[in-house]
């Protein structure tokens, strides 16, 4: 590993470009790295904006640990066993932790995630990816509106989609984005809209927004604002209100949405440890797509500019305990995970020289 690539950035201080402008920098709480290294964990996100998967760690010395990989356009990931699955522009990737359990590099790494398959869709625009106890990767295939899986002959193998999709087609009709699984299947998705018509979402995008039970196709939420990543943690399903800025959940008795703290950002990704949600802000793009949303006029309401980076929330109060910011060349994350026992992950690229010597050897099955 003694060509691994170093780290974009190992401090708090701005990486800066020809005319003194930053290029990339990052601001952290003061504890953050504290607390991951009490946690025994590292943070997972991706930047589908410049096509990059990112780590956040601790090193031994008590500093902030930063690595990242080009991927190309990543958005969703998830982490699975000893590995990571991440979706790219035509691909779907598998990483696996080539590491022996408790053992390191002598650099320090404590994970090194080294490509052993890639799955070649096309442009499905695939945004959630969860891996169900039947271990076969189930994605939100948002270009077909419909749940997929991988497949070694096809581009993708239809799962399911909703009741008001009349067919399978290439028209992003309702953009279907998220997916929770409960009890290791998956459970609820979150979409734009219940449009059918081509592209028929954006006209939606204030209140159309709604969550849908997978196992019986019925709608459990809606008049929702650009709803992602729904997750079940704790016999509630929890997801971002994004077009409002808003964390919560889903009372699935009444079927309202209760938010639990507003956050300053586009919101996308979320993970958990503890008592804690680990969530991803995004700075909404200057467009059509993005204006005119309550988010704005929270954010003028509170005098703020949006932010992108990471919020660490308790999930009891509803502070943010932790943070941290992004400005430069990255202002829009989509997908985060959580990393248990890791500290100082690597990741290894299709191109990596290292790839040449690192070597495993597997067990034959009986």
């Amino acid at each position: 590993m003694e060509n691994a690539p170093e780290p974009i950035i190992e401090t708090n201080d701005a990486a800066t470009g020809d005319q003194g402008d930053p290029v990339f920098s990052l601001d952290t709480s003061r504890g953050l790295t504290q607390w991951l290294a009490q946690r025994n964990i590292s943070l997972a996100f991706t930047t589908y904006q410049v096509g990059k998967l990112f780590f956040i760690g601790s090193k031994p010395d008590g500093k902030l640990w930063v690595f990242n990989r080009n991927v190309g356009r990543c958005l969703g990931m998830a982490a699975s066993d000893n590995g990571l699955w991440v979706t790219s522009d035509v691909q779907v990737h598998r990483y696996e932790n080539a590491l022996p359990e408790n053992q390191k590099t002598k650099e320090g790494y404590d994970a090194v995630y080294v490509p052993q398959v890639s799955y070649f869709t096309g442009d499905l625009d695939i945004h959630d990816i969860a891996v169900p106890d039947s271990g076969q990767p189930t994605f939100v295939n948002t270009l077909f509106n419909c749940l997929g899986t991988l497949s070694v002959t096809h581009s993708f193998i239809p799962l399911w989609r909703p009741d008001f999709i009349s067919r399978l087609a290439a028209e992003d009709r309702c953009h279907l984005n998220g997916l929770a699984l409960v009890d290791g299947k998956p459970g609820y998705v979150t979409a734009v809209s219940n449009s059918d018509t081509f592209d028929g979402w954006r006209d939606q995008r204030l209140n159309g927004g709604i969550v849908i039970d997978v196992r019986t196709n019925d709608i459990v939420c809606e008049g929702l604002s650009m709803p992602h990543s729904p997750r079940w943690h704790d016999d509630r399903l929890w997801l971002h209100n994004s077009g409002t800025g808003e964390f919560g959940y889903v009372d699935l008795t009444s079927g309202k949405f209760e938010g639990l703290c507003f956050c300053p950002g586009y919101l996308r990704g979320l993970s958990f440890v503890d008592g804690f949600a680990v969530m991803g802000l995004s700075k909404p793009r200057d467009n059509k797509t993005f204006s005119g949303l309550a988010l704005d006029d929270a954010l003028t309401t509170r005098k703020m500019e949006p932010r992108c980076g990471l919020y660490i929330v308790d999930l009891k109060s509803g502070d943010v305990i932790h943070s941290l910011t992004m400005d430069g060349v990255v202002s829009e994350l989509y997908d985060v995970a959580v990393l248990a026992d890791i500290k100082q992950p690597v990741l290894l690229g299709p191109n990596s020289p290292e790839l040449r010597t690192t070597v495993s050897i597997g067990e034959i099955a009986n």
